[in-house]
């Protein structure tokens, strides 16, 4: 399916829906939602404050699928009643599935085999603001004001996202000066209408960033950064000059950036992205920068410097965290603080759980580690592999403690281990990313990606 350029409508405005729909869109209703069989039910509020419930009255026992259809038949009709009008437009057509645009509502429609009734679900804004309707620190707003940046806004659905990348789009149009442009999948931003808003292009949004090299635009709104794919493009368009602000699903600004390690490279993660605002309930709650610097992480000797990205919160210039290579991983490790659990550093926990990797994967057995010091480790092997760890000379954990930072390394066996220090029966490296799998089943791992890069579109 090939992307059409709409401009989209004011916020609401929209053609007139059939009577009955019109009668149950009230004016604090954020979504409407119809399926067969099923009372109709609302999700109504401001932002950050959505409550969903039935439709008092509207249950007439009529919501079956005959009803729907012909409901999804009338706004398909609209359509070509408004043939005048840009912003209404048939977004997505396929089998089981059609998503229209009606002004400011986004209507998705369902039906078998793809969902197991028909349905029919509008959506529209709940508030449309401007960037001065927000407590927003002046630094923060000059920050935003140099639109050559990489940005985030992340936040849990329904939390405003959306809404503030709206406010900042047309503050960078009217307010700044600057050419602004959107990639979006669907179109559901309320902009004004100089704002040309793109589609993917053929399906494919790398198509779509092709185009957007060559209309040469100031700043660009990448609504719905969501797959790994997602995040590379993202990464593509800001190394390539153009400002760029993305909107993506977070529970903290820190989860953000975690998201795009691994996307791109360690030493491009700042110029990807330097600006992450968190959002709640509607308000900004926290705003993180990201800088480049050279230098020993924190807990590490002088002579170790490496590239270290500081994560920083804005404007008061906290460090909070800091990213690295450490050994084979990238490291995200907290400046501030010890683990309450077992009393040890957080670089410490690190390398504790590094050692226990490395060793692992290197002679394969189970060891444990006890944190001896601030810069000091004791490990603990079967009796047959304590010469293999410390290896000729001690070549074996010369080479472990470089790579750990400079951790000063001695090893016993299993028989010197003290009581409180436990075996590692599990790879710690293979638990963590387990979990990393289990909770992101949804966004497709890049080696997955490459699989299905061929099979689509």
């Amino acid at each position: 399916m090939h992307a059409r350029i709409h401009a989209m409508a004011t916020f609401s405005s929209h053609p007139d829906l059939p009577e009955i729909l019109e009668s149950l869109l009230e004016n604090d209703v954020h979504t409407l939602f119809l399926k067969a069989d099923c009372p109709p039910r609302t999700k109504a509020g401001g932002i950050g404050n959505l409550r969903l419930a039935d439709v008092e009255g509207a249950d007439d026992g009529g919501w079956d699928t005959i009803r729907l259809e012909s409901l999804q038949e009338e706004i398909i009709g609209l359509i070509d009643e408004n043939r005048d009008r840009s912003d209404c437009f048939l977004e997505i057509d396929r089998k089981g599935c059609q998503v229209i645009q009606l002004g400011d509502l986004r209507i998705s429609c369902a039906w078998p085999p793809f969902a197991d009734a028909r349905e029919i679900t509008i959506v529209r804004p709940v508030a449309k603001l401007s960037i001065g309707d927000y407590d927003i620190d002046p630094q923060l707003i000059s920050r935003l004001s140099d639109h050559h940046r990489g940005v985030f806004i992340c936040g849990r659905p329904g939390s405003g996202k959306t809404t503030l990348a709206q406010a900042i789009a047309e503050y960078l149009d009217e307010d700044v000066g600057a050419m602004v442009k959107t990639m979006e999948a669907p179109r559901d931003l309320q902009l004004a209408n100089r704002i040309t808003q793109y589609a993917p292009l053929e399906g494919d949004l790398e198509k779509t960033a092709e185009i957007i090299f060559l209309v040469r635009p100031d700043f660009v709104i990448f609504d719905e950064v969501r797959r790994a794919r997602d995040f590379e493009i993202f990464a593509d368009v800001r190394l390539a000059g153009v400002g760029l602000l993305g909107v993506t699903h977070a529970n903290s600004a820190l989860e953000a950036i975690q998201r795009l390690i691994g996307k791109v490279e360690l030493g491009l993660v700042s110029q990807v992205l330097d600006t992450i605002l968190h959002v709640e309930a509607g308000q900004i709650q926290q705003v993180l920068e990201l800088r480049m610097t050279v230098k020993p992480p924190s807990g590490m000797q002088e002579e170790l410097a490496r590239p270290v990205i500081e994560v920083v919160e804005f404007p008061s210039g906290k460090i909070t965290h800091e990213m690295f290579a450490f050994g084979s991983e990238i490291a995200v490790v907290p400046v501030d603080g010890v683990n309450s659990s077992n009393g040890i550093t957080p670089i410490a926990a690190l390398a504790r759980d590094q050692l226990v990797h490395k060793i692992r994967q290197w002679v394969g057995v189970q060891c444990g580690v006890k944190i001896t010091g601030s810069n000091s480790a004791e490990i603990y092997a079967p009796k047959g592999m304590v010469s293999t760890l410390i290896g000729k000379g001690g070549d074996n954990i010369r080479s472990l403690q470089d790579e750990l930072g400079g951790i000063r390394l001695s090893v016993s066996p299993f028989s010197e281990m003290p009581d409180d220090v436990q075996v590692m029966s599990e790879d710690p490296y293979e638990v963590q990313d387990r979990r990393s799998r289990e909770s992101r089943v949804w966004e497709h791992s890049r080696k997955g990606g490459r699989k299905s890069k061929g099979r689509r579109r």
